[in-house]
Formats: C-alpha cells, structure tokens, sequence
C-alpha cells in the first residue's frame, strides 16, 4: 500500500467556543486541542485563541531523541536548547525563529514538560509578518493533563505521528 501525502488536513471544533476540537487527515480522526480562547478569525498576539484559515506546514522542528519516530515529507531540523521564536511585535524578528538568550520576548522551544518536542512551524503571519498578528503558530504536542494551548493546534504524540506520515510540503492545515 502506498501512502499518498494530504493535500489538506481539518482541523475542527466541537463548539464555536470549544479548546477541544477534531483534526481529520484522509481517513484518520484524532482528537486536537485549540487555544484557551478557541478560535478566532481575527488573531492578535497573546489573545490565546487559534487563528482560523488555511495555513502551510512549513517545516518540523524536533529533539533529537524525538525524532526516530517520525516519518514524514516536510522539512525536518533538530532543535537545540537555545533556540527560541521571537514573539514581541516591536521586535525586528518577530514571529520567527531566534538563537537564546534573546534580549526581546520570546518562547523557548526546548520546554522542560516536552510539549514542543515536536512542532511544525505553520505559515500564518509569515508571508508577510505583520506586527501584533500573532506568532509561534505551530503544531505540537498536547498536553498530557488535557489542557488547552496558548493558540496552537495539538495531539497527542501517537496522533502526531500518524498525522506526518501522511504530511508534505504541498500539505495544508485548515482551522475551522
């Protein structure tokens, strides 16, 4: 059997206001995890909901020792413990990827609770970067405790697994 990569993959909620959502790629269903602010069309930095629209999976960023299972067709890189994502609007970097220590606010991708073991950098705001429209809109894992995310999309990371499997570079995700 050949695994064809995903055009598109769904991602939907189970409420207009939900944290809790259902994230469809081909015939696979996994349960996903929004910001603590659901969904929103118009996304402004720190407001913790997850901007709706379609965006491209730009590349995997991954420790090491995560990364022996994963397969998939997107650029993949290994992190290291200083790299950062810069998240103040005022900063000539923002809403991307910075070395630390970073002298403005930033978020440090080598988290001690592992949910950033594996991300994928999503292309919202990037192309072009607007100021204060929000950063670090990624995908990764969720929270164990069943918590929701500061604006991001997550699984678990069996469900992450088989979701790459299934990811290229012409692979969207939709919120919706």
């Amino acid at each position: 059997m050949v695994n064809r990569l995903l055009p598109l993959i769904h991602v939907r909620a189970l409420s207009p206001t939900a944290q809790d959502g259902v994230l469809t790629a081909g015939n696979i269903q996994v349960p996903c995890k929004f910001g603590r602010a659901g969904r929103t069309w118009l996304k402004r930095e720190r407001d913790g909901a997850t901007p709706r629209g379609v965006w491209a999976m730009r590349r995997v960023v991954a420790r090491r020792g995560s990364s022996g299972w994963l397969r998939t067709k997107l650029p993949l890189c290994f992190m290291t413990p200083d790299d950062g994502w810069c998240d103040d609007p005022l900063d000539r970097n923002y809403n991307r990827s910075v070395k630390l220590p970073y002298h403005a606010s930033h978020e440090e991708l080598w988290r001690k609770d592992h949910l950033y073991d594996v991300v994928v950098i999503l292309g919202h705001n990037d192309r072009p970067r607007i100021s204060g429209l929000g950063s670090a809109m990624f995908f990764h894992l969720a929270d164990p405790d069943g918590g929701p995310t500061a604006g991001c999309i997550a699984v678990s990371a069996k469900d992450m697994r088989k979701v790459l499997a299934l990811c290229g570079t012409k692979t969207k995700i939709r919120v919706w």
